[in-house]
């Protein structure tokens, strides 16, 4: 396992890249939306891992629910595994809960899953694999 990336929930897309490009000192390489979340992203490259900025896409957007909630920010960290499948029925055994039932397509052409952050400290952790 490894850190895949980080997302942070932003209300203004594309004011948040330009902060981002600033910040990092490196331009965005991928703007994507993920149409059954209703979310637009952005990724930036940090050496072997990813900042991926989530915008709303529209109102009935999970970023949009998110932000009401909590504000703008740290949304989730994700971590790429060599076996989705086998990490889901490990973690299972082990008593974790996910929040779908499988898992689906993401941004960034990984296959995601998403566990349960009462299960996680309060954190939202996102499991993915490239397809």
């Amino acid at each position: 396992m490894k850190i895949d990336h980080i997302g942070i929930a932003v209300t203004d897309l594309n004011n948040s890249i330009k902060l981002f490009e600033t910040l990092l000192n490196t331009p965005c390489y991928k703007r994507e939306i993920v149409e059954s979340e209703n979310v637009e992203t952005a990724f930036f490259q940090t050496g072997e891992s990813k900042v991926e900025l989530l915008g709303a896409s529209g109102p009935d957007s999970v970023i949009t629910k998110f932000i009401e909630k909590r504000g703008e920010g740290m949304h989730h960290t994700a971590f790429e595994v060599d076996d989705l499948d086998a990490e889901i029925t490990r973690l299972q055994q082990l008593g974790y809960r996910f929040l779908t039932e499988s898992p689906k397509m993401g941004a960034d052409n990984k296959r995601i899953i998403f566990l349960h952050p009462k299960d996680t400290n309060g954190m939202l952790v996102e499991l993915c694999q490239s397809v």
